[in-house]
């Protein structure tokens, strides 16, 4: 079981009503990129927590969270409330199985995000591990509205460092932008939309699939990447779709 650390928040940005980022000090900092952490604060006399992954890469002097306000939660209306200098709880260790060292060998990696799961993608692109492993990376970003598409200067910034070994595709379902594709990212798969903006292929031979977000994408995504023959990664049995289990 791990232990709690008294941390503290040293940063908090908020990207609309209902989206927040925390920076958070803490004595913990060894983690894999892509993996998350619990967070907890003392509500009612009963320390409530839940998992985060960490948007943050290793090394940093801080951890970052990024999560959405939901209304009848206990714990994410006061994780909103928090300022800089309050008190937080975080686990002493991380887990997770969405790190890059999971991934089999393969020319090419396709990161599936919606909404705040686009968190440990973050993470990982901003590692150098990423780039010496794959020739291309792809971060497919779903959001309802252009409000909730956080974090564009980071996307922007390895973008110019990495040029055409990145390719970022943004999705918004309920508003229409220029520049984004307007349709839910299995849908995309199922008509090619979404693999012909990259001007790549995802395929059983040379591509991994990574997803995080909401749970009707990763279901629909992977039955639609099952029909094409590829399969859940599983240590003992090599694949190509990797998904997280928060708990």
């Amino acid at each position: 079981m791990a232990d709690w650390l008294s941390s503290k928040v040293v940063g908090k940005r908020q990207w609309n009503a209902r989206l927040f980022s925390l920076r958070i000090q803490s004595e913990f900092n060894k983690f894999e990129a892509g993996q998350f952490v619990r967070v907890a604060l003392d509500i009612a006399g009963e320390r409530v927590a839940r998992p985060y992954s960490l948007v943050n890469k290793p090394g940093d002097d801080y951890l970052e969270i990024y999560f959405n306000i939901v209304d009848e939660g206990p714990l994410t209306p006061k994780l909103a409330a928090l300022e800089v200098g309050d008190k937080i709880f975080i686990t002493n260790r991380a887990n997770g199985f969405l790190i890059v060292d999971e991934v089999p060998e393969c020319k090419h990696l396709w990161l599936l995000a919606t909404g705040t799961g686009v968190g440990p993608f973050l993470s990982i692109l901003k590692t150098e591990k990423v780039w010496q492993r794959f020739e291309k990376t792809v971060l497919a970003y779903s959001v309802r509205d252009g409000s909730e598409l956080c974090y564009q200067d980071q996307i922007a910034a390895i973008k110019k460092q990495y040029a055409e070994r990145f390719s970022f595709v943004p999705f918004v379902t309920r508003e229409k932008i220029e520049g984004v594709i307007h349709q839910r990212i299995t849908a995309s798969l199922e008509d090619g939309t979404f693999e012909k903006r990259t001007g790549i292929n995802i395929n059983e031979n040379d591509s991994h699939i990574m997803m995080c977000g909401n749970a009707a994408m990763i279901a629909g995504a992977s039955e639609c990447l099952e029909k094409r023959g590829l399969r859940k990664h599983r240590r003992r049995e090599p694949g190509h779709i990797t998904t997280e289990k928060y708990h």
